[in-house]
Parts: C-alpha cells; structure tokens; sequence
C-alpha cells in the first residue's frame, strides 16, 4: 500500500505539468479541446493527492513504525486523534497537506467559473498548477513521507508533547488555509496580466478568496499565539519571532490590498499598485516558508533544517522575477483613470493605511532577516528583539486605529466642512473624555493613553455609523429599531460587516495595550509557605510525582485568595516525556476581564520540598480573545451570500449635493 502512496504522488506530479503546459497551449491556440484536458487534469491531480495522503493517514493511524515518518511522529500510546493530525506535525506531511489543500482550491476555482472568466481561466490554471507541481516535486525528490526504514522498531518517537493540544490540532491546517488561499489572487493577477484583461472583472472574482486568506492568516497567526500562551510557559502570546512574523507581514499586505483595491472599484485609480500588494503577499508567504524550513532562524515554531529551502528561495526569486517584469510590460495598460480630488477624502485616507500597512511590514521584514543579513556579511548574528518591532510598530498600530475610525467618516472625492463638523463631533469627544479620565486616574504610559483613548474614538466613529443607517431605514421605512439594525447590516454586508471587523480589531488592541502594564515575578518557596504579588495571595501546599505512563507529572497544589478571600485551586505542573527526553510546562490561569494571574512552576528541588514559581499578572489580555471571537463574526458576515438582505428597494431620499458621501445609508435608496 506504500507504494501506491508513493505512485499516485507521481501520477500527480506528471498530471500537474500536463494541466500547466496544456492550459497554456489551449489558451494560446484558442483551442478548447486543450483548454479541457486542461481542465481534467486538474482534477487528477486532486484526486491523485487525495489517493496518496489518504495512504499516508491509514498509516499514521494504523502505526505502521517501518515509513520513517510514522516512527518519527506517532507512537503506540498516542491516541488515534493525534496520530491521524500528525500527518501536519512534520516537514514531509505538511508539505502533502500543503499541496493537496492547494490542488483542493484549484478543483474550487474550476467549478465555481465554468461559466465566467473563460479568458483567464487556462492561465489560472496553469499558474496554480505550477505551484502544486512544486509541492509535490518536494515530496517526490526532497521530503518522501513514504520513505521506509530499513528495519520495523518497536516503538515509534511519538509527537512532540507542545504538539498535543487542541489549538495546535486545528493552527497549522488553518494558517495553510491562509497560505494557500493567497495562491487564487495571485493566479488571477497573473491570468490577468498576461491577457491584458485588466478591467474589474477579476478584482471582483478574487474579493472573496483574497477575504478567505486574509480571515485565515489573521485567525491562523492569533490562534497561533493562543497556543504559546497556554503551552510554552512564558507568559506572553507574541514574542516578535520570526516564524510569528512569518505569517503577519502577508496579513498586513493583504489588508492593505483589501483597503485599496476599494479605490480601484470606485474610482479607477491604485491599478499598479493592487497589483504590486497582490504579488508582493503571495512572496511573502513563501519567503516566509522559506525562513520557516530551511533553519536560517532560531524559532519554537520552526522546522528542522533541510534541503528545501533552498527551493522555497528559489521560487520566491523566480516567481518575483516574473511577476514584476510581466507588471512592468503592461504598465501602461494599468494607468489610473482619476486621480485624487482632496487629501481629505476616503481616497486619501486608504491611500495613508496602505502606506503604514506596508510600512510596518517591511519594518518587520528588516528586523526578522537583518540576524541572517548580519551573519553572512560580518560572521556576527546580531539578534534584533522585541524593543525594535515595538519602537516602530506601537505607535505605526495607533496610527492605524485612528485611520479605521477616520475613514468611513471622510467622503469620495473630498469632504466639506460641514461634513466633518458632523462626522466627527462625537468620536473627538469620546477621545478626549476617555484620555482625560486615564490622565485623572494617574496614567502615565504615554502610548498606553493615545491607544485607549483611539479606541474610544474608533467606537464612537463605528457606532455613530450603525445609528445612522439604523435611524435613516426606521424613518423611512417605518421599521422598530432593532429589524431596521438587522436589514442594515444584511443588505449593506460588505460595509457593515466591515464595521464589525474594525471593532474586533479595537478590542484586540484594547488587550494588545494591557501589556504595557504587565508584571512578572519569581517566588521560591518551600511547603506551607505563601506568597503575595498585588492583591493575591498563594499558599504552597504540596507537590506530587505521579507516573502518567507517557510523561512523569510534577503537580504543585496551591491555594489562591484574592483579598485575603479564598477562591480555588491553582495547580501548575512540569511533565516530562522520557521517550523525547523533554520536559514541559503545564501553566495555570486564573482568567477574568480585567486580568489573567498567571502561574508557571519554572524549578524544583530534588527533595520536592522547595519550587520556583514563576507569576505572571497579564491585563486585559482576554480582550485580545474576545476580539478574535468578534472577528470571526464580523468575517462570517462578509462572507453571507450577496442576495441575502436584498429585496426589491424603494427609492429613499436623493443624496445631499453638499456631502459627496454617497454611499451612506442615509443617502442610498433604501433596501426593504
């Protein structure tokens, strides 16, 4: 059966060129009995891929220990759950996942324009196929997940214990969800350029699958930082590494294209450079794997170093190269057909995001390669830290909260006086109460104050928004106020939605924030022992040693009162893995609003009698959380069908001659 793994691997191989190379043919020779074949071949290879990592799963879940790649990440004792997922817990099984996830979207591409496109689809396809090719000549001549030991072991190494949790199940399928997802919009910009098909068209076709990369990276990367923080013991969710950074800097390119590429539909304008963050996001992903897997960084996230990550620089070269000598030839045929009226309008405050988006991710693009840069020129790895990326990116963050709150208050083209006396009377406010009430309070963290008080100035600008448009359809329509919300965010989804997603990112920077304000102490104490830090109290009750058979457990029990109340049990714990020879932390957190007490054994003695606690006390952290719960929502409204809230629209009251802002509720003919 191993072989047939291995075999349907090469068939795919041999199935990708031949979908590439027809499609290009068909397309050139106006051929569509090529174009077709094309096409089939497409779906061999998604089912060739399905055949093949079907094989591998029936292995992992079976414990067949003589296919090198079962021995190294199962064993007998790990449930069949965590067997059947580590299929992307090595190099050699994520790459198989990567590719099939990347044949998976391309049978979606196909099926859902069968009808549409037809001009760019055989380029599409041949770009999307070039890349799965790829993936899959890893597998087939660098990383085989079918290569066999030479003899059965009796026991497999089994899975990295951080591994073996539920965040870190679902975080990589979910961030190669993103990865992957940044292939589609780039086929399309390709496809496009080489047509010259440069209208509209293939900017609405990708809006939804450039929405799909940019929710899973950003989910991916917070869940990613999730899973540190209950797992590595260290007290923090992000710690500027570069693996972390790895998966922000196509993010940050995304949402810069999401904003602008507004400007493309509404005005023409911004061509060559929708095009520029398109490519420069899809290079970033896999300059990003690059770093990921061929050891040139020191990360708790990365893969061991191999043989193929040479090749991940090499496609980021090649396809660079290609790609921006394609953009130049058709310059021409990308010129803006306006150009801006006023700084002060919608344009221009895009226009600013985009600039500080890509900013910031070049800043951390410099801090993350300059150790590797460093080494290679002086022989001296110079490591760049945390105080670097916050220097330049806290207050470049503030900035962005005060463009999220700025710009769906400006109007197209430019905006009257009058206008931003209305517009911005209230969320001025909110600023200005909330930092005088934190300067009152004794406040004295500089950024800490401009942050809060924005994010009272995004919610202010965000709710006067959805009040508006509530009022306009309940004085139009007649409608109770809370029917009037609900058809206001279904018939307007995009925008509302988009309203949704901007909130999710003030609460998360609300939580981002609270570590300005962070404390984190040592106690080594012995048994009946207490300790205090702010208005908590721990007394050190006992230490037990108990074989799990799997791992040894080290539990401390200590009792926690708040106030000098009692209130629970806190038991952190350290386990140790004799098969991996590796020890971990099993942290313990007392959660609630306002703050997480955080609670790390780091040490103890061969006695058992004396531990080293290591405190955390971490504020507002569960906002950052709260706020991800909120992106998820505000992302799934976006995606709702675009008939959903639409029926037949009576005419509403005619725009104002003095606001160009068109698009308000308010001022649009409203959808009953």
């Amino acid at each position: 059966m191993i072989d047939v793994g291995y075999f349907a691997l090469l068939l795919a191989f041999l199935a990708a060129g031949y979908a590439a190379v027809t499609s290009v043919i068909g397309a050139r020779g106006r051929n569509p009995q090529l174009i077709a074949s094309g096409e089939h071949g497409v779906l061999a290879v998604f089912g060739m891929l399905t055949l093949s990592a079907g094989v591998l799963v029936y292995h992992l879940a079976t414990g067949n220990f003589q296919v090198e790649y079962v021995a190294s990440y199962t064993s007998s004792t790990l449930p069949t759950f965590y067997r059947v997922t580590a299929l992307w817990a090595g190099q050699k099984g994520s790459l198989m996942l990567w590719g099939w996830t990347l044949s998976f979207f391309a049978v979606v591409v196909l099926l859902t324009n069968r009808r549409q496109n037809r001009v760019l689809m055989p380029y599409v396809h041949a770009v999307m196929m070039s890349i799965t090719m790829f993936f899959i000549a890893l597998n087939v001549f660098f990383a085989n997940p079918f290569a066999l030991l030479p003899f059965v072991p009796a026991e497999g190494q089994g899975l990295n214990p951080v591994l073996q949790m539920p965040l870190m199940v679902i975080h990589p399928p979910i961030l190669y969800q993103g990865y992957v997802g940044v292939v589609v919009p780039f086929a399309f910009a390709i496809a496009a350029l080489i047509t010259r098909e440069l209208g509209d068209q293939w900017i609405r076709t990708i809006r939804r699958w450039t929405l799909y990369a940019w929710f899973f990276l950003g989910f991916g990367v917070i869940l990613g930082g999730g899973w540190a923080y209950v797992e590595l013991g260290w007290g923090g969710y992000w710690a500027w590494d570069p693996v972390e950074n790895a998966g922000l800097m196509p993010w940050l390119m995304i949402t810069a294209f999401l904003h602008s590429v507004m400007i493309q539909e509404k005005k023409g304008m911004l061509k060559l450079w929708n095009m520029t963050l398109i490519i420069l996001s899809f290079g970033l992903v896999y300059f990003g794997t690059f770093l990921t897997r061929s050891g040139v960084v020191q990360s708790v996230h990365s893969f061991t170093a191999s043989g193929i990550g040479p090749m991940f620089a090499g496609l980021v070269v090649v396809s660079m190269i290609f790609s921006f000598g394609l953009l130049i030839s058709r310059r021409n045929s990308l010129k803006a057909r306006s150009e801006l009226d006023s700084f002060v309008s919608r344009e221009s405050s895009f226009l600013l995001n985009n600039l500080a988006l890509v900013g910031a991710c070049f800043a951390i693009l410099w801090g993350t390669i300059f150790p590797v840069i460093s080494e290679a020129v002086r022989g001296i790895k110079i490591t760049v830290a945390a105080p670097y990326f916050n220097q330049i990116n806290v207050p470049l963050g503030i900035f962005l909260l005060f463009m999220t709150g700025v710009g769906p208050l400006l109007a197209w083209r430019r905006t009257s006086v009058e206008s931003l006396k209305k517009h911005f009377t209230i969320p001025i406010t909110c600023f200005t109460v909330t930092a005088v009430a934190l300067l009152a309070a004794g406040m004295s963290h500089v950024y800490a104050i401009l942050s809060f008080s924005m994010c009272a100035f995004v919610i202010g600008a965000i709710f006067l928004e959805f009040y508006r448009g509530t009022r306009a359809r309940h004085s139009t329509n007649g409608e109770s106020y809370p029917l009037a919300f609900i058809k206001l965010v279904l018939g307007y989804k995009r925008r509302y939605g988009g309203y949704v997603v901007h909130l999710s990112i003030v609460l998360m920077f609300v939580g981002f924030t609270g570590a300005a304000f962070n404390i984190e102490q040592n106690f080594p104490v012995r048994k009946g022992e207490s300790f205090s830090i702010k208005n908590y109290t721990l007394d050190f009750l006992d230490l037990t040693q108990t074989n799990q058979g799997e791992y040894v457990s080290y539990t401390s029990t200590l009792r926690l009162s708040i106030d000098g109340e009692p209130v629970a049990m806190m038991l952190p714990e350290k386990r140790f893995y004799p098969i991996q020879d590796q020890v971990t932390s099993e942290v313990s957190i007392r959660s609630s609003m306002a703050e997480d007490l955080y609670i790390v054994l780091a040490e103890l003695d061969d006695t058992l009698d004396v531990a080293t606690f290591k405190v955390y006390i971490n504020p507002l952290i569960n906002w950052v959380w709260i706020g991800t719960g909120l992106l998820v929502f505000g992302t799934m409204i976006l995606f709702l069908p675009d008939q959903l809230g639409k029926k037949k629209s009576v005419r509403g009251r005619r725009p104002s001659r003095r606001d160009p802002r068109v698009d308000e509720p308010e001022t649009e003919s409203v959808e009953v």
